[in-house]
């Protein structure tokens, strides 16, 4: 199922991204949630990412995680593992920083995911968001089918 909303603003866009999380706990409140985010450089990826992490791990200080790859955040009942593989790049090798080990003991949220190679679990979501004329962002959630 896929949901589309325009944001006009990083607040708006944090909004979304809390709404979003609202939503999977509501869906599957004992689940484990895999979100991969897409778009370019300022697009707003960390926004939404503030947005998630406000509902699963209220109180954390949420930054990109370019330079250390992963952040970790655990002021929820359960770990935000926020990765950025922007510096990976294409064909982004997680091995080494123990990613299967992340994805089963914790939520996590993937910026620029499409350098993923590892499998994809079956409940991930993927967030695209795209510009939308002067300042405005189209964002689109695809959640997996029930």
């Amino acid at each position: 199922m896929r949901k589309t909303y325009i944001s006009n603003s990083a607040e708006e866009t944090e909004k979304i991204g809390a709404e979003l999380a609202r939503e999977l706990l509501a869906s599957d409140p004992d689940g484990l949630y895999f979100i991969m985010l897409r778009g370019p450089l300022g697009a707003g990826k960390t926004a939404l990412t503030r947005g998630v992490a406000s509902v699963l791990s209220p109180g954390s200080r949420v930054k990109s995680p370019t330079y250390t790859i992963v952040n970790e955040y655990r002021m929820g009942d359960v770990p935000l593992f926020h990765f950025d593989l922007y510096r990976l790049g294409e064909g982004a090798d997680l091995a080494g920083v123990g990613f299967s080990d992340y994805v089963v003991s914790g939520h996590c949220i993937l910026e620029w995911s499409e350098y993923l190679t590892e499998e994809v679990p079956p409940n991930a979501v993927t967030v695209t968001i795209g510009q939308k004329g002067e300042g405005a962002r189209e964002i689109s959630i695809d959640l997996p089918d029930e």
